[in-house]
């Protein structure tokens, strides 16, 4: 037996025309090895689409390349996941099995159990069962209710997640559910954090399947290319990586101290790189002793990028900062939280309520900053997470 597992393909995703085409072509390239390598079924867990309506040039792709699939006779089982679930339920992913391309992995609540029972997508002697992500890691809640009846014996389970497992998250503060606590699987397919994960859990492999292609900057930088698995069961189970690398990423760091002469000092650099047909990512950093950020001409840049044919450019001034000079405010430690306080307490007078008593851990909680490395997704899980625990609410 043979399938694949992709995850994180997020089409429709970059705002780049030639980016979001690169990641089309990603996508492509996975479904053509599948054919080629003849898979049986593949596993996709969560995220197909960055959003749950994608533009409609992605969509015409997209089917096509589940048409082929289809015509290949290989199967497609699908999870949503964060980016492409939808509240409603409605989603492009209902058209995609109405077409007959994919089946949807299904679930039902036992409401008087307080369960989620998930229900079996059946090919050959394999158990397919997946239950979907949710925003800002919502569906962590519900992990902790599900349940599969058929007894785990006589046949290949596989469970399809997409989530934060605490395997994954190491020391981030944020809620994460415990795989090893999950119902029993001979193959975990997971989706949603992008970064390279394969371990073993309960002596059965759990995989981080994507992205099929760098979902931002960041990731651009780190990964530089997509990926997603072969999975061969053979009396053993043998794993093998797939790498999707179509363009080189070129990184250009650049400290920068005086803007006037910053545009020079990057078009030198840039100059000494060979970067034809490559991503381009330029990364300016620094403090700005002389200077404004707006005097950097990224147009002028930019325009030597297409001349020597970049094939894209991307930029990074989030570490360029102005150095503060002159006026210093006197202000004494801990006076920002009298003025704080002060002002509460007036409120709280002017407007009394049982709940102003969480006005002062709300105001902690809400102060949170981003940390270096973290995504936008399992920042706004810790943040809904904190608030969870001062408001002492489930938000689901």
């Amino acid at each position: 037996m043979k399938f694949a597992h992709i995850a994180d393909s997020h089409l429709g995703g970059w705002r780049q025309p030639e980016l979001q085409l690169l990641n089309l072509e990603s996508f492509r390239v996975a479904i053509d090895t599948c054919i080629n390598e003849k898979v049986e079924f593949i596993l996709f867990s969560g995220d197909l689409f960055d959003s749950a309506f994608p533009p409609i040039e992605t969509l015409k792709e997209t089917f096509n390349e589940f048409r082929k699939l289809k015509e290949a006779g290989i199967k497609s089982f699908i999870i949503a996941g964060s980016h492409d679930y939808s509240v409603s339920g409605k989603t492009f992913l209902d058209v995609l099995e109405k077409a007959g391309f994919c089946e949807i992995c299904k679930y039902e609540l036992d409401e008087v159990n307080n369960k989620i029972i998930l229900k079996p997508s059946i090919f050959k002697s394999n158990y397919i069962y997946g239950y979907p992500g949710k925003k800002s890691g919502l569906e962590i809640q519900d992990l902790r209710k599900i349940e599969i009846k058929e007894d785990y014996s006589n046949y290949f389970r596989i469970l399809m997640l997409h989530t934060t497992i605490t395997e994954v998250a190491e020391s981030l503060p944020i809620e994460t559910i415990d795989l090893s606590l999950m119902p029993k699987a001979d193959y975990y397919a997971l989706g949603h954090i992008h970064v390279d994960f394969e371990k073993e859990i309960n002596g059965k492999p759990a995989i981080y399947g994507g992205p099929t292609f760098p979902n931002n900057f960041k990731e651009l930088e780190e990964l530089k290319y997509g990926s997603f698995y072969i999975i061969t069961i053979e009396g053993f189970t043998k794993i093998t990586k797939k790498e999707i690398k179509l363009k080189e990423v070129e990184l250009v760091e650049i400290n920068i101290e005086n803007s006037l002469k910053g545009t020079e000092k990057i078009l030198n650099e840039l100059e000494k790189k060979n970067i034809k047909d490559k991503i381009v990512l330029l990364k300016i950093y620094g403090k700005l002793k002389e200077g404004k950020i707006s005097d950097i001409k990224f147009q002028e840049i930019e325009d030597y990028l297409k001349k020597v044919n970049a094939y894209s450019f991307l930029k990074n001034i989030s570490k360029l900062e102005i150095e503060k000079e002159g006026f210093e405010p006197q202000m004494q430690t801990g006076e920002m939280e009298n003025v704080e306080e002060i002002l509460v307490k007036r409120y709280e007078k002017e407007n009394p309520s049982n709940f102003n008593e969480y006005i002062f851990p709300l105001i902690e909680s809400l102060s949170l900053e981003k940390q270096e490395g973290e995504t936008s997704n399992i920042f706004e899980s810790r943040l809904v997470s904190e608030i969870n625990k001062v408001m002492e609410l489930d938000l689901q």
